[in-house]
């Protein structure tokens, strides 16, 4: 299995160094060529502008909407996550691929200052508390039918998501050292979920 990581900028070496712990062959991804032969890509956190701009600068965007079409296997967390909305409140001119139908918030729990660690119910990933690491985090208003909610907060607030292969997650799971959301990623790849 080959998974590659969107590598414009943001958390990618912490998801790579995640796969390589799982013994998965982990690719950075600079280039809209170097999607060829992946078996699955993750859009990691970082700053949803500049993210945005950059796919648009390296002509990822119309490589991932053709991806996720083909029932492509992507995991985005954080800006990720908006990247892959189909819709934004608030979007500041961060244009999303609109892979996933789901309505993001940017920055919908405040600043770095209001970043904060909660654990999560997330049933399938089992009974134990996910570590739930929120900086500058999204959140999702609104998703579709055909979406599957994962998570929410005490409050209802959605966090977690998945849409046919699809996943995403308001929060930065690569930043805990529990790996089941990327082994939960790994699954939905290789077809067990």
């Amino acid at each position: 299995m080959k998974i590659g990581v969107l590598a414009l900028q943001g958390a990618f070496a912490e998801h790579i160094a995640v796969l390589r712990k799982l013994g998965v062959e982990a690719v950075e991804v600079r280039l809209p060529e170097q999607l060829e032969g992946l078996d699955g890509l993750i859009i990691p956190g970082g700053e949803s502008t500049t993210f945005t701009i950059l796919m648009k600068a390296y002509q990822f965007a119309d490589a991932i909407i053709r991806l996720a079409k083909n029932n492509f296997p992507i995991f985005g967390t954080c800006a990720g996550m908006i990247v892959l909305a189909n819709g934004l409140i608030n979007n500041g001119g961060v244009e999303p691929v609109g892979a996933m139908s789901i309505k993001v918030k940017r920055n919908a729990f405040g600043r770095q200052v209001d970043s904060f660690e909660v654990g999560l119910s997330i049933p399938a990933l089992g009974k134990k508390p996910f570590p739930g690491v929120f900086i500058r985090a999204p959140r999702i208003e609104s998703a579709g039918r055909n979406v599957e909610v994962l998570a929410k907060l005490d409050d209802g607030t959605i966090v977690a998501a998945r849409q046919g292969k699809i996943l995403v997650t308001s929060f930065h799971p690569e930043l805990t050292d529990d790996t089941r959301l990327h082994r939960y990623f790994l699954d939905i790849v290789s077809g067990k979920q």
